[in-house]
This record gives structure tokens, C-alpha cells and sequence, in this order.
């Protein structure tokens, strides 16, 4: 089994379409100024060619590579590489997590989860973290499915021991409940790239999160 360790946190994803017109750069950019531990590069939305989002990852890994945060990419198995990513995230409709070895070799492999027995799936497949979600409804993604909820997370949390990402639809008004399950990594998408100050909502994010752990909420 797998021995990487997720970094506990504030897991950022770019989300252009939400950015208030801010390239991901930028928001990238705020999100490390505001301390996340995790950036992923993920692009859902617009006809964006490959050229320009190889050029946007080779900037952020070398943001991220300055500053000490993990790089994951999104989808792009040949982006990661080509950047030289930390890993590369693919959802259960992407190529089994086996194939994605094969290319990627000892990156990282992040696999989104949706129920019990897929996250018990990614185990035996050999992915190193899983995406837990999404907790709550969320529109960010158009193939999104329909919200899992804080017992699926409850379920992980107690049960899978791999590193998980709880993700979907989780706010700054709703992120306690998460907290409260014990989630170690967090990630807000639309809450952050689209915030009026990023590197403030991520602030907050990791001061709720303090909080939570100093009350003893999140194991250590």
C-alpha cells in the first residue's frame, strides 16, 4: 500500500471560468500567497489550447517547486509529464489508475471517489490519494455527480486508509461540518478562485481549520 502522505491543508484548484477574470497565474499566484498546500491544475472550461495550458504549467511548477507545494495536474497525463508535475488527478471515466502508472511511473496518482466500493477500488488499483465527494452539491464541473454527503466522508475517513481530499460544494459557511468528520485536507474551488481577496479566504480556510484541530477534530 501506498505510503505518500497528502499534505494536510488547503487543496487548490484553478477554475478560470470562476476567477472573476483573473488568469490562473494569478489566482495560483494569491492562492500560495495565502498558504495552500496543494495547487492543481484544472482545466474544464473554454477552448484553451494545449499549447497555452503546457505554458500555464510550466509557470506554476515552478511556483510551486519555489515555494515547496505539491503539484498535481488534472486529467492531462502528458501535461504532468511534460511539466514535470508531482502527479496527475483522473476521475473514475479517465484511464484506470494501472494504465496511468504505466505513463506516469512513481508520480503521484490522485482518483476522484464517489461511494464505498470505488474507494475500496482505488486501494487495490494502487491510486496514493483519493478525492472524497463532492460532500455537497457543486456546479463547478458540467459531469458532476450528485452530491454524496458527510456519511460517505464519514466512511472514508474511518475506514479507507489511504489520504483523501474531501471535496464538492464545500463553502466557508459549511466547511465545519466537513472539519468536524475529521477531514485533514479540504478543498474549496469556487469559494476560493472566486473570492475578492484569495489569499484572505485561504486564511480563513486554514484558521478554521486550526481551530478545528486545536479542538481536536482532525486527528493528528
Amino acid at each position: 500500500m501506498t505510503k505518500f502522505r497528502l499534505p494536510a491543508g488547503v487543496y487548490g484548484i484553478t477554475a478560470e471560468k470562476f476567477s472573476r477574470g483573473r488568469d490562473n497565474l494569478t489566482v495560483v499566484k494569491e492562492m500560495i500567497a495565502g498558504g495552500v498546500a496543494v495547487i492543481q491544475y484544472r482545466e474544464k472550461h473554454g477552448p484553451k489550447s494545449f499549447r497555452d495550458m503546457y505554458a500555464e504549467c510550466l509557470a506554476i511548477r515552478e511556483l510551486t517547486r519555489d515555494n515547496g507545494i505539491l503539484f498535481i495536474v488534472n486529467d492531462y497525463i502528458e501535461l504532468a509529464m511534460l511539466a514535470d508535475a508531482d502527479g496527475v488527478h483522473v476521475g473514475q471515466d479517465d484511464l484506470p489508475v494501472a494504465a496511468v502508472r504505466q505513463r506516469v511511473g512513481d508520480k503521484i496518482i490522485g482518483l476522484s471517489t464517489h461511494g464505498p466500493d470505488q474507494a475500496l477500488a482505488a486501494m487495490t488499483a494502487g491510486a496514493d490519494y483519493i478525492g472524497a465527494g463532492p460532500i455537497f452539491a457543486t456546479r463547478t464541473k458540467d459531469d458532476v455527480c450528485d452530491p454524496v454527503g458527510l456519511t460517505y466522508l464519514d466512511h472514508v475517513i474511518r475506514n479507507i486508509p489511504l489520504p483523501a481530499v474531501a471535496i464538492g460544494g464545500i463553502k466557508l459557511n459549511n466547511i465545519d461540518q466537513v472539519l468536524k468528520r475529521g477531514a485533514r485536507t479540504v478543498c474549496l474551488v469556487t469559494e476560493i478562485v472566486g473570492a475578492q481577496d484569495i489569499s484572505g479566504t485561504v486564511k480563513q480556510i486554514r484558521d478554521k481549520m486550526a481551530q478545528a484541530a486545536a479542538q481536536n477534530e482532525i486527528p493528528a
